[in-house]
């Protein structure tokens, strides 16, 4: 009877250690590779809502802008200090302001983009390889 006993225990033991899959160097390199990317989705993605209410920001400014006469002189603030300026000036810095935010906007969604490609593709070979026993889900 104890040898029945020992064998299921066994048995067991043996399917719980069948599930193991040993870690090679280079899937510790992937698993590296897809935490590194991860933290710089991260990053990228707090600059982008940083851009996106800065780029708010400015398209409240524009409307404001709208109201003002033309010959008020507009407080324009560049770097630390406020200069006035006329309406057509401070409508083009505006203008010029909006587009680079949305240059930047548009980069920081293309990097996004790449990365999460890349870390696709990396889920793909870990999950092959390891299945449940990792947990990519991010």
């Amino acid at each position: 009877m104890a040898s029945i006993l020992q064998r299921r225990m066994l048995s067991k033991e043996d399917e719980n250690g069948a599930d193991e899959v040993e870690v090679r160097r280079e899937d510790q390199d992937k698993i590296n590779r897809f935490s590194r990317l991860h933290q710089r989705e991260l990053l990228l993605e707090e600059e982008l809502k940083t851009k996106n209410k800065e780029k708010e920001e400015l398209d409240d400014l524009t409307v404001e802008l709208e109201l003002a006469d033309e010959d008020d002189k507009i407080p324009y603030k560049i770097g630390d200090a406020f200069f006035h300026v006329s309406l057509e000036q401070a409508q083009e810095m505006l203008s010029t302001a909006t587009s680079r935010i949305e240059e930047d906007t548009s980069a920081l969604g293309d990097k996004i983009g790449t990365l999460r490609e890349e870390m696709d593709e990396l889920k793909v070979q870990l999950y092959a390889r390891f299945g449940k026993q990792i947990n990519l889900e991010t």
